[in-house]
């Protein structure tokens, strides 16, 4: 298999489908980082690091940023702290255990404020409940000029905005796996809106895919 060529769906972090994704949308969400990161000192945080592949690719972009990843299944810390050493990326601190859904994880958070935090590519995959657990954990730990980045394909007001977003949803949901499929923007902006964070911009991206940016409202 070429690097262009795609594998086989796989949601599975380690997977070569979650590579050849992660390859094709880190340099247009790196861009969009650039733009709307903290200028000066602070501190990042990452749900769903995952492999650790986009935390890795962005660090060296923002050296007075601190990027912290975390990942509710511990299998991926080996493959995050492997990386670390492998680029040699100064700014990225060892992985922690986050489960957005138990609140009781986020202990390893307290005391700090982060000014940034995203999450790639995770809801296609991943029950909207999850959306309540990552708002209200965000709107604890992010700092007054903070923001949330949420990247990745959507519905928008109960529709497909392109028929290549369908034809995936329809993929999706051919797997009969509750929790897969393209989940709508509205949901989880009212996730957010019971926190008090407010949707503040929907960015274009690759592949029709969008990045939603929330902050304190």
């Amino acid at each position: 298999m070429t690097s262009s060529e795609k594998p086989s769906l796989d949601p599975h972090p380690l997977s070569p489908y979650v590579a050849w994704a992660g390859e094709r949308n880190r340099e247009p969400i790196l861009e969009l980082f650039k733009e709307r990161f903290p200028k000066s000192e602070g501190n990042v945080l990452e749900f769903a690091s995952g492999s650790g592949m986009h935390i890795h690719y962005f660090a060296p972009n923002f050296p007075y940023l601190s990027f912290q990843p975390s990942d509710v299944n511990e299998e991926v810390f080996e493959n995050i702290r492997e990386l670390t050493k492998k680029t040699q990326v100064k700014n990225v601190q060892p992985p922690i255990k986050l489960d957005l859904t138990q609140p009781q994880t986020w202990s390893a958070l307290i005391g700090q404020k982060f000014d940034a935090i995203f999450c790639i590519n995770i809801f296609q995959v991943a029950p909207i409940s999850i959306a309540d657990g990552m708002m209200n954990c965000a709107v604890n730990y992010l700092s007054d000029r903070g923001s949330l980045f949420i990247y990745g394909p959507f519905k928008v007001d109960g529709s497909y905005t392109t028929p290549s977003n369908e034809e995936f949803d329809t993929t999706l949901l051919s797997y009969k796996v509750p929790a897969w499929g393209l989940k709508d923007v509205v949901d989880i902006t009212k996730a957010g809106q019971k926190y008090g964070l407010a949707l503040k911009e929907k960015v274009d991206m690759l592949s029709h895919n969008f990045t939603l940016i929330y902050s304190l409202s």
